[in-house]
């Protein structure tokens, strides 16, 4: 049988989800559950790769059983191995053809900026602005970003290419938190967070958006800044 897995995590607590040797990771985590439900080993095939510490609401999760078992019994059988810090939301059976990573038409990623006084509590699930930022100028930024670009210098690592496109950018601000949700075909490794951090550049006033542009024009010039993990989230995959 043949399964698609809709899953969600607590990125902070794994080296990613790639599985790693000796580190402990989402994709490790639930080959090893799977494994002791199949009673054989069970490799699987994820939408996206998180890095170290982002979270993901809605990530996406393919493999093949030998064993036979109904949806509502995989979910369980698998959430009692897996949690605390993931979670089986949704088992579907597929078609041998189908593939978690190569069938994705569309992704959403979320990132939370806590604008106000600092919070212990949030310090793994949102980025936590030291600077006053200028919403309406990192807005600005965002429709840069919108369309068919050469993201090779918001992106980490050798790609043969680097062309990607972005449908939208939304913004949305509640009380003292700032969520921006980011829509595409695909995204690169590093790529939303170093678009995000562009923003808040450009945002605190340290650079401009010619600087942007110029990235987005040229190949290979200095990188900006990172946003760090803690505030993205793979929020939804759409086949």
């Amino acid at each position: 049988m043949y399964y698609l897995i809709r899953i969600a995590y607590d990125g902070s607590k794994f080296y990613g989800f790639q599985r790693l040797n000796k580190k402990i990771s989402v994709q490790k985590v639930i080959e090893e559950a799977l494994t002791i439900i199949n009673k054989k080993k069970v490799v699987v095939k994820g939408a996206g790769r998180t890095d170290r510490g982002v979270h993901a609401l809605d990530q996406c999760v393919s493999f093949k059983l030998d064993v036979s078992l109904t949806k509502e019994g995989l979910k369980k059988a698998l959430n009692s191995l897996v949690e605390p810090y993931i979670y089986v939301k949704e088992v579907i059976e597929v078609d041998e053809s189908f593939h978690a990573r190569f069938n994705v038409v569309k992704k959403q990623y979320l990132y939370k900026i806590n604008l106000g006084e600092y919070n212990p509590l949030l310090s793994d699930y949102v980025y936590q602005s030291k600077y006053k930022l200028d919403i309406e100028k990192m807005k600005e930024v965002a429709k840069l970003y919108i369309g068919v670009h050469d993201f090779t210098n918001f992106v980490s690592g050798e790609r043969d290419n680097y062309d990607c496109i972005i449908y939208d950018i939304n913004f949305d601000k509640k009380d003292d938190l700032l969520e921006i949700r980011f829509i595409g075909k695909s995204f690169y490794r590093y790529m939303v967070r170093n678009l995000v951090g562009m923003m808040i550049e450009v945002g605190r006033g340290k650079d401009n958006i010619s600087k942007v542009k110029e990235m987005l024009e040229n190949k290979k010039i200095n990188p900006g800044y990172t946003a760090p993990a803690s505030g993205l989230y793979l929020e939804k995959i759409e086949y």
